[in-house]
């Protein structure tokens, strides 16, 4: 789950007793997303956000979802990507995404909006190879080197998870990634999406298709769906500045039955894990709210 967005801005120990009342409730792991300067100059970087939350509890993963990979050099991503391995081996998924909400944070970071697909083919596949140990040398439209090494490369695999609504991104997903990270679709679309993936991996002669699919799912949480939808529509439109109404079909809210209710056809269309952005009166009821639907799922 997603923990409120000032939650470091509140000192280590209010952090740190945060993440042990979510890892007291069963819940699997933590997400940050990522952004530079978005709508006006709003973010925080996700790696620095996933290892201060690392460092804040003893166990818990943390989910990036997603990091804007394009807009980094990608041998400086790979080196903090190791040194992050090396005091929370197994601790980091990485979920990589282009963005495209704010054309304009893209273009303040020196890089022409139209360019982000080739970019991230580029920075992945780069990025996958120093992981790996490699010494790598690599020279494309956007990324050029010789002789680049990250030393000691991770002794436990970070998982990279391609996120994107787009066929590109899931055949990204399928050539270069552990599994696709969904948003903003339907059941039916996800289950293409996993099919695609597979296709795609199986084109280009991966041994195995890719199969940690994911989806990220806003969902507001209240004893009635009423008051659910007004913990959790006014927080959507001031991020994305754009009227609930065009989000509602994706963002279940209600009780805890219901969100996992709406949950369960995308577990039958493949998805493994959900990195649930939970809306609720308070921090306790979005804990224990999330912690209820993952309960529900593994019932249901």
């Amino acid at each position: 789950m997603f923990p409120p967005t000032d939650l470091l801005g509140r000192g280590p120990r209010a952090a740190s007793e945060y993440l042990s009342q979510v890892g007291d409730a069963g819940i699997d792991h933590v997400c940050c997303g990522d952004h530079v300067s978005f709508f006006g100059g709003s973010g925080f970087d996700g790696l620095t956000q996933a290892t201060a939350l690392a460092m804040l509890h003893p166990a818990l993963p943390v989910h990036i979802g997603v990091y804007l990979l394009p807009l980094r050099h990608p041998v400086l991503v790979a080196r903090q990507l190791a040194d992050f391995g090396a005091v929370a081996p197994g601790r980091l998924v990485l979920g990589v995404g282009v963005g495209g909400e704010d054309r304009h944070e893209v273009s303040v970071c020196g890089v022409d909006p139209a360019t982000r697909g080739k970019r991230m083919d580029e920075c992945l596949a780069v990025v996958r190879q120093l992981l790996d140990g490699g010494t790598v040398t690599f020279h494309g439209a956007f990324v050029n080197l010789d002789d680049a090494v990250i030393a000691p490369a991770p002794a436990v695999p970070i998982p990279i998870i391609v996120g994107g609504r787009s066929d590109a991104a899931i055949r990204r997903a399928g050539r270069l990634g552990d599994g696709w990270l969904g948003i903003w679709n339907s059941p039916t679309r996800f289950a293409a999406a996993v099919q695609l993936a597979g296709e795609e991996a199986e084109r280009t002669g991966r041994p195995c298709a890719p199969s940690r699919h994911a989806m990220q799912v806003w969902c507001g949480l209240a004893d009635t769906r009423q008051a659910a939808r007004a913990c959790i529509a006014p927080v959507m439109e001031a991020f994305y500045q754009l009227p609930f109404e065009r989000f509602a079909r994706y963002c279940p809210h209600g009780t805890a039955d219901d969100v996992a209710e709406f949950l369960v056809p995308y577990v039958e269309a493949g998805c493994t894990e959900f990195n649930l952005i939970p809306q609720a009166a308070d921090a306790d009821q979005a804990i224990w709210g999330v912690a209820a639907v993952k309960k529900l799922l593994a019932r249901l």
